[in-house]
């Protein structure tokens, strides 16, 4: 019993004195090497000194994580993609999907072939017939005597189609005039390579750019489409009163979204060489009114 107790004695006595080295107060003085001037003096204990170096090496870690997770220093670091990279994966991923739906229209139309041949007929056409047969069962229950109220809704009817401006082309061609006395905003200024029509499908003008050159709406309207197509690159379209559409093709950057509202001469796009279709820096410019191509160069001075 009393060698425990000199044991404990001699343990707490151990444990006094590596706590009184931890408390102890070390002083770190800077002497001038010439004067012997005293220039600095600090007093820590060595807890202090080990906290202080802990403050400081997670202060560093958090400052090193926030360099390389919010700066472009990420992109030095090996296996980590850059912007470019990025870009391109973004671009073969929409690539991918087009070809996906490209190979699901090839088999669905080799499948439809194959029926045809073996003299069966595709699901669709089963469909379609059952529905025409349902239509008919339904059509035989329905009545079509003529009652006033039909009456004054179809002269209602009539009488505002009278003025439709796809339908008159009385009111078409005042509208065409209209527009022509409107201001046009150029999408771009450059040299017009393939007119209006010049080639079969072509329902627009190409205009030869500097490739990044800035792209603007030709009147204020709303975005209706902003994607990338695999025959013409990088689309967008506006959406103008008057049913009016503009359409810019083969762009290298889209800078707005769909929904977005622009003002008429707005930067909307890049000129670029993006798509199946284009041989060069270049943008093709379509203007549609009611669902029919116009030609741009009546309305619009590219020079």
């Amino acid at each position: 019993m009393t060698e425990f107790l000199h044991a404990e004695t001699d343990f707490n006595a151990m444990a006094e004195k590596k706590q009184s080295k931890l408390k102890r107060k070390l002083r770190v003085t800077v002497f001038s090497e010439n004067s012997y001037e005293q220039l600095f003096t600090m007093r820590l204990s060595p807890i202090n000194l080990f906290v202080s170096i802990g403050l400081i090496a997670i202060l560093l870690i958090v400052g090193v994580t926030i360099l390389i997770s919010f700066t472009s220093l990420r992109e030095y670091i090996p296996g980590y993609p850059t912007g470019e990279e990025r870009h391109m994966i973004m671009e073969n991923l929409q690539r991918t999907d087009s070809l996906i739906l490209e190979v699901r229209l090839r088999d669905k139309i080799i499948s439809d072939i194959r029926s045809a041949i073996s003299g069966e007929l595709p699901i669709e056409a089963l469909s379609h017939d059952s529905l025409q047969a349902q239509q008919a069962k339904f059509a035989q229950k329905v009545s079509f005597e003529k009652s006033q109220a039909d009456s004054i809704f179809r002269a209602q009817i009539e009488a505002e189609e009278r003025y439709n401006v796809s339908e008159n082309k009385e009111n078409q061609t005042f509208t065409d005039n209209r527009l022509e006395l409107m201001f046009l905003y150029p999408p771009i200024k450059g040299v017009v390579t393939n007119s209006f029509g010049e080639s079969v499908g072509h329902f627009g003008v190409d205009i030869v750019s500097p490739e990044g050159s800035r792209v603007s709406t030709v009147l204020d309207g709303t975005v209706i489409f902003a994607e990338w197509t695999v025959e013409t690159g990088y689309v967008i379209q506006v959406q103008h009163d008057n049913q009016l559409v503009s359409v810019y093709k083969h762009n290298s950057k889209l800078l707005k979204r769909v929904g977005s509202r622009v003002q008429a001469g707005e930067v909307i796009a890049l000129v670029g060489n993006s798509g199946e279709l284009s041989t060069g820096p270049h943008l093709h410019f379509e203007l549609w009114y009611s669902g029919v191509p116009l030609n741009p160069e009546n309305y619009i001075s590219f020079q």
